[in-house]
């Protein structure tokens, strides 16, 4: 880390006095500082006196909007708060007391939605244009500036982002003319020499393009300025400043880039009234801001950048440390304020190339500021100091005394979309480092708010300590926030493709083998691409590998489980080196997206290192002893089992399967998928290469009806791992079952047979994330997920809306060939896939309505299949039971959540199932009740993790247990137990403590 230099004695004398009388003149108005009410004093006091209030309160803030029906708002309030005494006003106070009708329901909803609204006001400038306009007037009657930021950014569709970027045009519009007619403020109305515009707009590039990606940035930047353009257009006839806000990290390199790139297109290149966010508290920050310098520099006319410190801090840490990613921020407030100082030093040593806007509450940080903006000369119009809307009053008046421009960013909008920023606004006053809150409700000394950023000698946070070497952690997917990622991922397309066409032998007992008969194997975005030919095998090539696989069990079995284990350790290793070259082979032959192909191929690691170390686990033995007995409870391998994997998780499930079968001491024969069997013999080349003794596993592709079945019904076979279609799964239980001749065991059929997946859609859910999480379980890899979601069940009367938004939603994504980064949707896996969901499609069409076809003729002969919605579908119909396996989604009513959870239930299968729903009532019952093997709980329900959320159904959905947990190797071993007298003669070894 970067160390600051200190700040001259006589500079940091300066600030201390300028922050001294800054301080005082804002806590001389301290009681009208939090609050307007007093019920609105006392909730901001017991949001930071009580964590768990705080964690509900903001809660039920964030869901209050959706509480259309008054009763449902008074159930929501007793859930989030049961008999806590609330600090709202009386009427509201008096009716949950008496809360058992509906007249008490309506005082209730009443007064707690008009406290609700008076507290959004508080920090969103109005709801509409004509309130917005009277704030800013009222502003400027103050002597500030402002800057209007448009709440409703979240969009989920192009159609939504093209009413985004209509409601700037028409903001630009309507705006203009009225401030043109205002009287002149000559600090306001000037910057640097030049005239100021008075009408400041902020825009999120986010909103302008509904699928955003870091994987494309290229492809995300050129369609958000094709949005762009007609606003800044807009803003520069009439006179308009406009300035790109930062968001979440994933998206940073995106905005730096349309920033960068418009701003030099010929038309907008001499235009100097377009600015930036920058957030502080991003590790890279300072080198972005660097690069701002140098471009800056180059274009010829200045720009603006809003230093801000960052508002998403608890999303950011908990999103990459949930993803095993590098934390992108400081996680030290006091790292994030010494940031800040070092990134303004730098913005106003290189002005006039960019000019500054300081936006910070810290009274520290303005006193910084002015000092430092005197010390190099600059005059108050070639800098501004901004706040936000509703927070420190007070400290804006006083700033604005000063003679300092002052800018106000004010949000407006509707109700709904603002509550997400006004919990943001929530969090921001009461965070226990909250400059805000230690300055104005704990009083802390000014020696203590002013000092220079530096680590509390006793700690400020608690660091989570690292896990150990031998622990197990999932292997982080992709960010592809990284340029080298990108460019890595590109290569190995590249690589790849020179690679098609070779042939790939058999592998019995290590030694390679052909056949004369192939499967070909071909690309489904474009079938006459051949990606590779793998022999196949005929029976006796089948009844060789029962031979070679038997013949090595004795020595397989007796190797220590350590040994074993290190295999797959070594092997998780390789995967590791060459993990982009295995998710370009998923790309072409599995048809697989960029983010789909990285995570199966970490998913095939995390299966290595988890079931390595559950056999070490599972190897001590378990002692029971008893005085004058010994009692040992251990595990022995089966045998010899055949691994048949799916073709939908070409490298995961195979390697788990495989994985999970050896390392438990037992031999195998694999019999890959043939749509994907050249991903198969990728991986056996990987297994030969870390020495993998010779008949451990041998690799027998071929068709299933013929070479399945044989081994399957082999009298030398002891289980079968599976993972596939209902109908497959249940014959191979029937032949499984049979006993042969020469057969002295039972068969052990592991099987994960699919499902019709369900996600329940709450009368109070949050629309914004369930659409996208709709979207994303449906239709993913195209729908080709056993835990994909094909129902979704609305609940109550917000149907209609959330079809129009899901429908518009599934319509923008992109669909095309899938080594295609900008790709979300490529094709089916094969013409059979492909004509079975196209007769099922037609089925539907005959008993539901459909709302959304895509048509993808444009794209050649793929098997391509556009994402398809049917609503009002019959919940008894074919549609709504049976598994389809591609981009088709059931869409169905329910009355209340009951009939939801009734719905939901409703079919022959148990594998997956969601909600989206901010009731814990609700989210409490779909735990006991919606009965599926993974349930997943306001967020999609694909993506398991091995480990953390250990995979596999019930009913007609598998028999076994579930994959990536720490019963599944139990399911390719057999217990036993040992017992020993030790009492000789009456004298027994002392077995205390063992």
């Amino acid at each position: 880390m970067e160390m600051m230099e200190r700040i001259p004695g006589g500079l940091e004398s300066g600030v201390d006095a300028l922050g001294r009388r800054l301080l005082a003149a804002a806590r001389e108005r301290k009681s009208h500082f939090w609050a307007r009410e007093r019920w609105e004093e006392a909730l901001l006091r017991q949001l930071m006196e009580s964590e768990r209030f705080r964690v509900q309160a903001l809660r039920f803030v964030d869901v209050l909007p959706a509480l259309r029906d008054d009763e449902e708002l008074v159930r929501h309030l007793q859930e989030y708060f049961g008999d806590a005494e609330l600090p709202l006003p009386g009427v509201a106070r008096w009716g949950i007391e008496h809360s058992g009708g509906k007249v008490a329901a309506h005082l209730v909803a009443a007064a707690v939605r008009t406290a609700m609204q008076g507290l959004a006001g508080r920090f969103i400038g109005g709801a509409d244009v004509p309130e917005a306009l009277r704030t800013v007037e009222e502003l400027r009657r103050d002597g500030m500036a402002f800057t209007l930021d448009l709440l409703g950014e979240a969009t989920v569709s192009e159609a939504e982002a093209a009413d985004y970027q209509w409601r700037y045009l028409r903001l630009l519009d309507e705006f203009s003319p009225r401030v043109a007619r205002w009287s002149p403020n000559p600090l306001l109305d000037q910057v640097n020499g030049r005239p100021s515009p008075r009408l400041n707009l902020s825009v999120k590039v986010s909103a302008l393009y509904s699928q955003l990606s870091p994987v494309d940035p290229a492809g995300s930047a050129a369609a958000a300025m094709e949005r762009l353009r007609p606003i800044l257009r807009s803003a520069r006839e009439k006179g308009a400043f406009i300035c790109l806000d930062m968001e979440q990290y994933d998206t940073k390199g995106i905005v730096l880039r349309v920033f960068r790139e418009i701003l030099m297109e010929p038309e907008f290149r001499d235009w100097p009234d377009a600015g930036i966010a920058l957030q502080a508290y991003l590790r890279d920050t300072e080198t972005d801001l660097r690069g701002l310098v140098a471009w800056a520099r180059a274009r010829g006319a200045p720009v603006t950048v809003r230093l801000v410190r960052g508002a998403y801090w608890d999303y950011e840490t908990v999103i990459a440390r949930q993803n095993g990613w590098p934390v992108p921020v400081w996680t030290e407030k006091w790292e994030t304020d010494r940031a800040y100082e070092r990134c303004l030093r730098l913005l106003l040593e290189n002005h006039p190339h960019l000019e500054a806007a300081i936006a910070t509450h810290n009274v520290r940080s303005l006193s910084l500021a002015m000092a430092l903006a005197e010390e190099r000369g600059l005059t108050p119009d070639q800098y501004e100091l901004q706040m936000l809307f509703g927070m420190a009053d007070p400290l804006k008046e006083a700033v604005a005394a000063l003679g300092r421009r002052m800018r106000v960013y004010v949000p407006f909008g509707e109700l709904i979309p603002g509550m997400a920023y006004l919990v943001r606004r929530l969090l921001e006053n009461t965070a226990s480092q909250s400059f805000l809150r230690m300055g104005f409700a704990e009083d802390l000394p000014a020696e203590t708010l002013l000092a220079e950023p530096a680590p509390s000698p006793i700690g400020s946070a608690v660091v989570t300590p690292a896990p150990a070497p031998t622990a197990f952690h999932n292997e982080p997917v992709r960010r592809f926030t990284d340029p080298e990622e990108r460019e890595r991922f590109a290569d190995a397309l590249q690589q790849v493709r020179g690679e098609f066409g070779r042939d790939y032998p058999l592998v019995l007992h290590g030694r390679e083998q052909t056949t004369g008969e192939w499967i070909v194997s071909t690309n489904p975005a474009r079938p006459s691409e051949v990606v590779g030919r793998v022999a196949s095998a005929s029976e006796a090539d089948a009844e060789a590998a029962v031979r070679s696989a038997t013949a090595a069990f004795p020595m397989w079995r007796d190797l220590s489980p350590s040994d074993r284990a290190g295999f797959l350790f070594r092997a998780a290793t390789r995967l590791r080196e060459r993990r982009d070259r295995f998710a370009a082979w998923e790309v072409f032959e599995a048809g697989k997206n960029w983010r789909e192909a990285d995570a199966d191929v970490t998913e095939a690691i995390d299966f290595l290192e988890y079931y390595g170390r559950e056999a070490l686990r599972l190897a001590r033995p378990l002692p029971l002893h008893a005085p004058g007995e010994l009692n040992d409870y251990f595990y022995q391998p089966r045998g010899v089992g055949v691994i048949i994997p799916p073709w939908n998780f070409p490298l995961a499930i195979m390697t788990g399967m495989l994985s999970a079968a050896i390392v438990a001491g037992n031999t195998a024969i694999l019999k890959p998928a043939s749509q994907t069997a050249v991903i198969a013999a990728k991986l056996i080349e990987v297994l030969r290469e870390i020495g993998l003794p010779d008949g451990v596993v041998n690799f027998v592709p071929g068709p299933g009806a013929a070479i399945g079945e044989y081994l399957v019904r082999h009298p030398h076979i002891h289980f079968i791992g599976f993972t596939g279609s209902r109908a497959v799964g249940c014959r191979i239980n029937v032949l499984a079952a049979e006993v042969g001749d020469g057969q002295e065991h039972l068969k052990r059929v592991v099987a994960e047979l699919g499902g019709k997946n369900a996600l329940i859609v709450d009368s109070d859910a949050d629309v914004d994330d369930a659409v996208v999480a709709t979207v994303q379980s449906a239709f993913g890899y195209g729908g080709q997920k056993c835990s994909a979601a094909s129902r979704v069940i609305v609940v109550g009367s917000g149907y209609e809306a959330f079809v129009r938004r899901l429908v518009e939603a599934a319509r923008s994504l992109t669909i095309g060939f899938p080594e295609d980064p900008g790709v979300f949707l490529g094709p089916v896996i094969e013409q059979k896939a492909y004509d079975n969901i196209r007769k099922a499609i037609a089925a539907g069409k005959e008993v539901a309505t459909l709302a959304l076809e895509t048509d993808v003729s444009h794209l050649g002969d793929g098997y391509f299949v556009g994402p398809t919605i049917f609503t009002d579908v019959p919940p008894d119909s074919a549609l709504a039971q049976e598994e389809i396996f591609g981009p088709v989604l059931a869409v169905l009513r329910a009355r209340d959540f009951d009939e939801a959870l009734h719905l939901a239930n409703g079919t022959r299968y148990a594998l997956t199932g969601g909600v989206y729903s901010r009731s814990p009532e609700h989210l409490e019952r779909a735990r006991r009740e919606f009965r599926v093997g993974n349930l997943y709980l306001n967020r999609k329900i694909t993506g398991a993790l091995v480990g953390r959320q250990p995979f596999g159904g019930f009913k007609l959905s598998g028999v076994g247990s579930k994959a990536g947990g720490p019963d599944y190797l139990l399911q390719f071993l057999e217990p036993r137990t040992v017992t020993e007298n030790t009492l000789r003669r009456g004298f027994a070894p002392d077995t205390h403590g063992e």
